[in-house]
């Protein structure tokens, strides 16, 4: 990834506290702990036996009876859980923990879970369609996350966030931000396949545009689009009569 965002500028409304992304993340991050835990051999069970690979979700392959744990279709959902190590594992929560809490915020809670579901789905089969006889095992949160930035950029594209750039940290807008990110994924997308190191780059563009395009009808009404106009000052999850049910 070009640049680690930090932290954003723009406050929560909606909820006290994004209880589905402070989950995702600490599901994420015990699941690494047990990945790493049981040794070589139990690593590499657990990746392919929970992993998504293409050549298995399409039919055109299966895996050995000895690999076998979940059906291909639930790898889909399994393999956002899974990371290969400790700084794919960093980046993508860092992204999720910087963004997520706003989409969250957007959402609430439930359909905030099924965005982020929906999303990750979409980036799974973008990288089927793009390599369906691959037999390498996808795992990542990535896709998922990647949903989560393009939500960000249509809601709120003129935040500040704080990003280190050549070691100075900057605030950025968001919409510098992640338009850098995404044209780096279609860059890379469109390198030799060897300069790649395995990331399932078509994912992470499939998971942008499904959540750019999701974020409009999951969003609750009162958060405008392309940074528009926020609720009104001092409305709040406690003001139950305006947001029931949306904590």
């Amino acid at each position: 990834m070009p640049f680690l965002p930090l932290y954003d500028d723009y406050p929560r409304i909606l909820i006290r506290h994004p209880w589905v992304t402070y989950a995702i993340v600490g599901a994420c991050s015990f699941l690494f702990l047990v990945e790493i835990s049981g040794g070589q051999r139990a690593y590499v069970e657990m990746i392919y036996g929970y992993g998504m690979i293409p050549v298995v979700l399409v039919g055109d392959g299966e895996l050995p009876p000895d690999l076998y744990r979940i059906p291909a279709l639930l790898t889909v959902l399994s393999s956002m859980f899974l990371h290969g190590d400790t700084m794919h594992l960093v980046g993508n929560m860092l992204y999720l923990w910087v963004f997520g809490d706003n989409i969250e915020d957007a959402m609430g809670h439930k359909r905030f879970a099924a965005f982020y579901a929906i999303g990750g789905t979409v980036a799974a089969l973008a990288h089927v369609l793009s390599d369906p006889s691959s037999q390498v095992p996808t795992i990542g949160a990535s896709g998922a996350v990647s949903a989560v930035l393009g939500g960000y950029l249509v809601l709120h594209p003129r935040a500040k966030v704080l990003t280190p750039v050549l070691w100075i940290p900057l605030m950025l807008p968001a919409w510098m931000l992640l338009g850098i990110w995404f044209g780096f994924q279609f860059w890379m997308a469109g390198s030799d396949p060897g300069l790649g190191g395995g990331v399932a780059w078509w994912a992470h563009i499939g998971g942008f545009v499904a959540g750019a395009l999701l974020v409009v009808p999951f969003r609750h009404k009162a958060i405008r689009l392309w940074g528009g106009q926020a609720p009104p000052t001092g409305v709040r999850m406690t003001d139950r009569k305006h947001w029931r049910g949306r904590d």
